[in-house]
């Protein structure tokens, strides 16, 4: 059994989520910190897309500022999501490929989401794995309606692997925020939606706390990854650079309209 850092959940905005994300990435490169799992949430909520996407295709930009909704970019792909403060919990796990005994994507992705499918169980949950396909990445279903969505950056070795789970979700005010190019209408999508995306709370008729769910995420991975989860901190290494990574990139225009930095 392995012994993994367990970083306990906190709430900050999009720009600092990312940075320190990525801080811990590069120090997990550098192997001046260990195996990393971390969970958070979003405050003021937020949309994020992927490093690829386009974000005048993917978000309604005024709506965002209108409402007091952040944009931020990821340095990892997949498509564009929107974190609501109240209804979500959002992980990260960042750790060596043979740790996780993972030699591609998709083995990474099935180990890291074992670790999710057993955190629902607890929640009186059963969800299924899907692989995904070229246009969307792996995902977890119940009864073929998502309930949590991924996305990974790979580097020197190290995955990084962060994603959301529902607690429960107000589909009229994601689709308030994300951009949908076929729908004429909000409710159009909507409709659609009701059959695609679905919570704890809509699966089990109850409310999970975020302690609940916080508790049921450190159980699983510890079960599905074989691990003992030791809580810590950030090093003065990875909070320095999360702060410059904040403030360098992940608060600029350049980076979260255009996809450029100078660092990072």
């Amino acid at each position: 059994m392995g012994n993994w850092r367990l970083l306990k959940l906190e709430t900050h905005n999009a720009f600092m989520n990312m940075a320190i994300d990525e801080a811990v990435l590069a120090g997990r490169i550098g192997n001046v910190v260990p195996n990393t799992i971390r969970f958070y949430r979003w405050n003021p909520s937020a949309v994020s897309i992927g490093k690829f996407q386009n974000i005048q295709n993917e978000v309604q930009i005024e709506n965002c500022k209108n409402h007091g909704v952040d944009i931020v970019r990821r340095i990892t792909g997949g498509g564009t999501v929107y974190h609501d403060f109240e209804n979500e919990i959002t992980y990260s796990v960042i750790a060596s490929k043979p740790d996780l005994k993972a030699s591609d994507i998709t083995t990474a992705y099935t180990r890291i989401y074992a670790g999710l499918v057993e955190a629902l169980r607890i929640l009186d949950v059963t969800a299924d794995f899907n692989e995904g396909n070229s246009r969307t990445c792996p995902n977890l279903t119940v009864k073929g309606k998502k309930i949590s969505g991924s996305a990974q950056s790979h580097k020197s070795g190290i995955v990084l692997q962060h994603g959301t789970l529902l607690r429960n979700v107000d589909l009229n005010k994601m689709f308030t925020f994300l951009r949908v190019p076929w729908a004429k209408t909000c409710m159009e999508v909507v409709s659609v939606a009701k059959s695609k995306i679905t919570s704890i709370g809509l699966e089990t008729g109850k409310e999970a706390s975020v302690e609940e769910v916080n508790d049921a995420f450190v159980e699983g991975f510890q079960k599905a990854l074989d691990i003992k989860l030791a809580e810590s901190k950030l090093t003065r290494y990875e909070q320095s650079l999360a702060e410059r990574l904040c403030k360098k990139k992940y608060s600029t225009d350049d980076w979260n309209l255009h996809g450029q930095s100078s660092i990072g």
